[in-house]
């Protein structure tokens, strides 16, 4: 297996490299304008088998770690109005299967926000490997999707005069992840 961008995906456990990752989001505010987010915590472990496409992936990310550069705005967000973050604390995904898409794929699994679980369907892009200078094998992906929030249990109404909310109901999310290989 060649180690450039590009490249294969080698069999074995990756993990996710907080420090070169980012899961962010955006959403729509007051019918106008978009704000974008992201949250600071988060873990993932990439498992990969002899076939590729049979990978899985499993991740975690804090609820409590959201970042909007507005406290105010984010301490709302953690409160029962919208995460509920003292009694749900983590979300989840767990995925379950990978299928080409052109010069992609499509990577479905399971994403739990506030107790409750729905199918997602993220596209994806495989950016390929590198070996870090004298260090481990690392590999790239990009993910995007889009999920509706009053599907995980996120439905607070915020209707404003004349028509229209404050908040979208359709989250799009962006994550940029890289991996590095588990040499142990």
């Amino acid at each position: 297996m060649t180690e450039t961008s590009g490249a294969g995906l080698a069999q074995g456990t990756w993990r996710i490299d907080p420090a070169h990752s980012q899961v962010g989001f955006n959403v729509r505010h007051m019918m106008i304008s978009r704000v974008r987010g992201r949250f600071d915590v988060f873990d993932a472990v990439l498992t990969v088998p002899e076939d590729p496409m049979a990978a899985q992936v499993r991740a975690t990310i804090d609820a409590s770690s959201i970042d909007t550069h507005n406290r105010q705005r984010d301490d709302h967000m953690r409160s029962a109005d919208f995460f509920e973050v003292a009694r749900y604390p983590e979300w989840t995904f767990a995925s379950t299967g990978v299928r080409a898409a052109g010069d992609a794929f499509l990577l479905a699994g399971d994403l739990t926000i506030k107790g409750t679980t729905r199918p997602v369907e993220l596209e994806l892009e495989f950016n390929g490997t590198r070996r870090d200078p004298g260090g481990p094998l690392r590999a790239g992906f990009r993910a995007e999707g889009r999920i509706d929030r009053k599907d995980f249990g996120v439905d607070i109404e915020m209707p404003m005069d004349g028509g229209g909310v404050v908040v979208g109901d359709r989250i799009n999310i962006e994550i940029d992840a890289e991996f590095i290989l588990d040499q142990g």
